[in-house]
């Protein structure tokens, strides 16, 4: 069942969160639509700007439509991640996108909220959710880069006006996550104290936590073992600081580093011990079924397990 964000917000708010994956390739759709029937778990299906670029946004939107066919008893809505208005018009005047984020944030704060007011006016008319952003994180995604020192946290004060001028569904903001496999090499992890007080200030109100990757220490070791050359100093988000994020108002978390450091690592292990091997059809097939498992682990950790059922009709 194809929902928007905002009633995926409206039922797990302050109680489980919701994953938003990035998508790229049907092997990864496969694995996400999949995962989900197993695990009755409701989830958010991403696209970049920099996927529509290399799949092209009419291939993307097939295949996930295609697999929510092959796997009908999910609950998804279908997200535009960091996109600008180039991209949101065109995805909200085409259709098959439920939600849609305006990255605004690199811009004042006046600018941002013009330009997102703009983006929610357009999305609204067709009953499209938009989430908006307010501080910047560092890190590297697809072709978008940030260094650390044009990064900042988001700045409590200004949230509560900020919402109310935009009238956005929710709020990405920055408290000390980055985007891309370096994220906490400098060891602060979450900022919490930022968190609590963007929470007082916006009760009840959805919040979003991008470069909410774990980068899982084996699976980086493994990718070096067979030929890679991943830093090994990155931490990513730990498990217990997902656990105390989501009563504090989180209910989107996105994942995308994880599942890039997946398909590195079957890839790599897959052509490392089986040289003579050329098909890319048995590394996909081992790849979907890595896939599938890493992803219901995820639907454990946020806690969204068994919950797409809470989204059914009354009557069904």
């Amino acid at each position: 069942m194809l929902v928007t964000t905002k009633q995926l917000f409206q039922e797990c708010y302050g109680k489980y969160a919701i994953p938003a994956v990035n998508v790229f390739f049907m092997e990864e759709i496969h694995g996400l639509f999949s995962a989900a029937q197993k695990a009755n778990a409701p989830f958010i299906v991403q696209t970049t700007p920099f996927a529509r670029d290399y799949a092209h946004p009419e291939m993307l939107l097939a295949m996930i439509e295609a697999a929510s066919s092959i796997y009908p008893d999910v609950t998804y809505a279908v997200h535009m991640d960091h996109g600008y208005e180039e991209h949101i018009f065109d995805a909200i005047r085409k259709g098959g996108y439920t939600s849609v984020m305006i990255d605004a944030s690199h811009d004042r704060f006046d600018e941002n909220v013009k330009r997102t007011r703009k983006v929610v006016e357009k999305a609204h008319e067709k009953n499209i959710s938009v989430e908006a952003e307010l501080g910047v994180l560092a890190g590297v995604e697809d072709n978008l880069t940030i260094d650390a020192a044009h990064s900042f946290y988001t700045n409590p004060q200004e949230v509560e006006d900020f919402v109310k001028a935009t009238d956005c569904d929710s709020l990405a903001i920055a408290v000390g996550t980055s985007h891309g496999a370096y994220k906490f090499s400098g060891g602060q992890g979450l900022q919490f104290h930022i968190l609590e007080e963007i929470q007082q200030r916006l009760p009840g109100f959805p919040l979003v936590l991008h470069g909410g990757s774990n980068v899982v220490p084996e699976i980086v070791e493994r990718i070096n073992a067979a030929g890679g050359k991943i830093k090994t100093d990155a931490k990513g988000v730990q498990e217990d600081e997902i656990r105390k994020a989501i009563p504090l108002g989180i209910c989107k978390i996105n994942i995308a580093t994880d599942t890039r450091l997946l398909w590195t690592m079957v890839n790599r292990e897959f052509f490392r011990d089986k040289p003579d091997e050329f098909a890319p059809t048995t590394p996909g097939k081992i790849f979907m079924e890595e896939y599938e498992r890493f992803i219901i682990k995820k639907f454990e950790l946020f806690g969204c397990t068994g919950k797409a059922d809470n989204f059914l009709p009354v009557n069904a």
